[in-house]
């Protein structure tokens, strides 16, 4: 569908302001970041608690993007661009989809519920995507932003949507429902999901059910207390398990690793073997059979479909390959939109200048070959991917469409040509549908470590980073603090995501910690909190800024200033307020002063101190003591070298303080000054047990059962006989100890694993690389996933029983546990 600037202004109700309503717009954005802007690029200017869109638009005009649907339109661009001027950008937005998606008329599935959406969807692409040409939402775009974006991926070809809807508040539904407007719904279940949101259960029944407003037919599992909310205009199609009113009768039994479903429908009784055994999965797949039975399909289709039925990885991976090369994992779809979201991945987490592609064959993108490859082609050339690698038939009919491109016709034939493609400092995306097994690539590219990973959340990080940004004001700056390897989580790959987020500072401890990530390509100003005099050269040589805390640092560094003629080279300056580790005390300002005053060389940027007790109320007097001299102290500093706050420093820039730390931005509110640093809250942590309900599960330690035995009576585990059964005991052993950063007194009956959502206390000493746990009772095997630390348990509740901080549990991690790095 082609559109101009002159159709989407009564669209959206927008006041055109601009020289050219004629204008061609052939894609919708919201991210200035994104290397898919174009000439054609619509871009909505987006507001939140802490971003502007509108902000970002000067940037986007010299990207050659034209035009933007904005509130205002900034002075800096007035003139320069066609702009839609409404009320509400996010709105508009919304209005705009539901306008697209009333242009097509064919079967739209909408998803909601508290769990299982994103399952369904996808087991449903698979199911009867042999049979449709099938848009669906990519990834987990459920959101009030998520919702329009996806219903913008429909084309003329497409015969069949699936699209989730989620919310969190009331009135969001009826939103989301303008913009899906589903014929078919599917409401998967009711749980404790953003209950916070609600007043009661029912509110919640009520305002998930305003989706299925106009549907043809409801699919849910029966249930008299959601059927009590339920329009009695909808036609309901239910299932149960312990109701033979409903419309399908269910009975399930255990065969090994499967489940057999008995099904009675329509008098007519047929099984089906599910590959999985847990209860979610179960009513996932249940909610799938039954669109299959209300379109019709036979016995037969639906048996052989639904038992290849698989576990869906909706998360894209980042891991360290061979060769110094770093991997995107993406190896479990291949469709046009989720193509666009990997292509904005890789470029917000490239380690190299160089990036591959490896592609299979693109399904269901309702476009005909020849338009799809173009399109893909383009993708590519706008992403600046340096090199192609396609495999299956159909990329390979069209090689000539890409530059730099290899083809091959099979995974077998790219694995017997591996050793001649040379995969050496690159990020490689490696993008393929399911049936092409590329999870044999990644495994020949990933870089060979033992089985305990670390899985870095990286949603999580954007989401605890926001939370913090809410909570300031909106000139306050944020330095983020990625020192110690990123608190253990990964320094670089969350460096990145910092800087996608455009936060204004990062900080690190050392020097070389500073030059790895400017190595890497990180641009965004860095800070050296504790400066070594030995690497004052290499700091300068790399653009880091160091911190000042002493006469002696001071001179040292003006020594090599003057020698190198340097001119306004940043510094910051550290006051000591009381925390009595770092920095110049009252008593050392005259003699500061006095060695600063009339140095062009250097450039205070700013003026920090750190707070000994922000995150302890009970010492609450001694923090604001602290803050008061930090005011006092700051405040002769820029009288005295005459910096005065309202006025820009030497070469433009305004001077900033800042004394906050983590615990600080929530405690102490009135003291955020011009910046604020924030330290574990990033990853998760808070010590404010309220707040903590706020913050996202950043890092899950994870490693796998490596043998099960049993051991009789009086029989012992480990060094020094330190757990002797008093019973028949069957124990795992598990390939994590002391060298990967597991305290040693975590063992002994004090700490417990994770498996199968069972606690399993470790038994006797825990060794260099292994601790044995009890596993008496809980159903498990060799291979089978534990979780060390997470959800369950949490990093919080080791350091309370440890007698430690989150800090040290996190920082002990050794660097031979393998990060893993994802995006859901």
């Amino acid at each position: 569908m082609t559109l101009t600037i002159r159709n989407i202004i009564p669209i959206i109700k927008a006041n055109w302001i601009g020289q050219n309503d004629v204008a061609i717009i052939d894609s919708i954005s919201i991210d200035s970041r994104s290397l898919q802007n174009d000439e054609n690029t619509l871009f909505f200017a987006l507001l939140g608690p802490n971003h502007d869109g509108h902000q970002y638009i000067e940037e986007l005009i010299a990207k050659n993007v034209h035009h933007f649907v904005v509130t205002r339109i900034p002075e800096n661009v007035k003139g320069k661009g066609n702009f839609l001027v409404v009320e509400n950008t996010l709105e508009a937005l919304q209005n705009f989809a539901a306008f697209y998606r009333s242009q097509f008329d064919f079967p739209i599935i909408g998803i909601t519920g508290s769990n299982g959406k994103t399952i369904i969807k996808e087991w449903l692409n698979f199911l009867l995507s042999p049979d449709f040409n099938i848009i669906r939402s990519p990834k987990s775009y459920n959101s009030q932003v998520g919702v329009p974006l996806s219903i913008l991926g429909i084309n003329e070809n497409h015969n069949l949507g699936i699209f989730e809807a989620g919310i969190s508040q009331m009135h969001e539904m009826e939103k989301l429902q303008k913009i899906i407007q589903p014929t078919i719904g599917i409401l998967t279940n009711i749980g404790s999901a953003h209950d916070e949101g609600f007043s009661s259960a029912a509110e919640k029944i009520k305002e998930k059910l305003k989706l299925f407003s106009t549907v043809t037919i409801l699919i849910l599992n029966k249930n008299k207390t959601i059927s009590a909310f339920i329009n009695p205009k909808i036609k309901q199609f239910s299932w149960c398990s312990d109701d033979k009113s409903a419309d399908v009768f269910i009975t399930k039994k255990n065969k090994g690793e499967l489940t057999e479903l008995n099904v009675t429908y329509r008098e007519d009784t047929f099984t089906i073997n599910i590959p999985f055994q847990d209860q979610a999965s179960l009513e996932n797949a249940i909610h799938c059979m039954m669109v299959m039975l209300y379109f019709g399909y036979n016995q037969k289709t639906i048996q052989t479909r639904m038992a290849l039925l698989y576990p869906v990885e909706m998360r894209l991976k980042v891991k360290n390959g061979i060769n110094n090369t770093t991997i995107i994992d993406d190896s479990y779809s291949s469709d046009f939109q989720s193509l666009k979201i990997a292509l904005d991945f890789l470029e917000n987490q490239k380690q190299h200048k160089k990036k591959t592609l490896i592609l299979s064959d693109i399904f269901q993108s309702g476009l005909s070959n020849d338009e799809l490859y173009s399109k893909v082609s383009q993708l590519i050339i706008s992403n600046k991917i340096n090199r192609v690698i396609g495999i299956g038939e159909t990329i390979s009919r069209y090689k000539s469409k890409f530059i730099n491109c290899i083809t091959f016709t099979n995974v077998s034939d790219f694995i017997n040509a591996f050793e001649s493609l040379s995969f050496e400092n690159e990020t490689i995306l490696i993008k393929g549908a399911r049936n092409f097994h590329f999870e044999e690539i990644v495994s020949m590219l990933e870089e060979k470590t033992h089985e305990t990973v670390l899985e870095i959340n990286l949603n999580a990080i954007s989401h605890n980073l926001n939370f913090y940004k809410s909570k300031l004001a909106p000139k306050t700056k944020m330095m983020v603090m990625v020192k110690a390897f990123g608190y253990g989580n990964g320094g670089f790959e969350i460096a990145k995501l910092l800087e996608h987020h455009k936060v204004d500072y990062l900080g690190v401890a050392f020097a070389d910690e500073g030059i790895s990530l400017k190595n890497a390509g990180i641009t965004v100003p860095i800070m050296v909190l504790n400066p070594e005099t030995t690497s004052f050269s290499a700091i300068i040589q790399h653009q880091l800024e160091p911190e000042i805390y002493s006469i002696k640092g001071l001179k040292s560094f003006l020594k090599i200033a003057e020698q190198k003629k340097l001119q306004h080279f940043p510094i910051h300056i550290k006051i000591d307020t009381g925390m009595h580790r770092l920095g110049f005390e009252e008593e050392n300002l005259p003699e500061l002063i006095q060695i600063l005053k009339g140095k062009n060389n250097v450039q205070i940027k700013s003026i920090l101190s750190h707070m000994a007790t922000s995150d302890d109320l009970k010492h609450d007097a001694f923090s604001k003591s602290q803050i008061a001299l930090f005011e006092k102290l700051s405040t002769q500093l820029q009288t005295e070298l005459k910096i005065n706050p309202p006025e820009p420093t030497a070469n433009g820039a305004k001077l900033i303080r800042h004394i906050l730390n983590t615990s600080g931005i929530t405690n102490y509110p009135e003291a955020q000054y011009d910046m604020v640093r924030l330290g574990i809250g990033l990853y998760g942590i808070s010590n404010d047990a309220e707040e903590q309900k706020e913050l996202e599960i950043v890092g899950t330690l994870k490693s796998v059962i490596s043998q099960i035995r049993t051991i009789e009576k009086d029989e012992s585990v480990g060094y020094g006989r330190r757990f002797i059964a008093t019973e028949t005991t069957k124990i795992a052993t598990i390939p994590i100890g002391y060298a990967d950063g597991i305290s040693r007194a975590w063992g002994q009956g004090v700490g417990y694993v994770l498996i199968n959502n069972t606690p399993a206390k470790i038994i006797g000493s825990i060794c260099m690389d292994m601790l044995m746990v009890n596993i008496t009772g809980i159903d498990c095997k060799e291979g089978n996933t534990v979780i060390i630390f997470g959800e369950n348990p949490t990093v919080n509740f080791m350091a309370k029983k440890l007698n430690t901080i989150p800090y040290e549990i996190l920082t002990s991690i050794s660097q031979r546990v393998k990060r893993v790095f994802f995006r859901e």
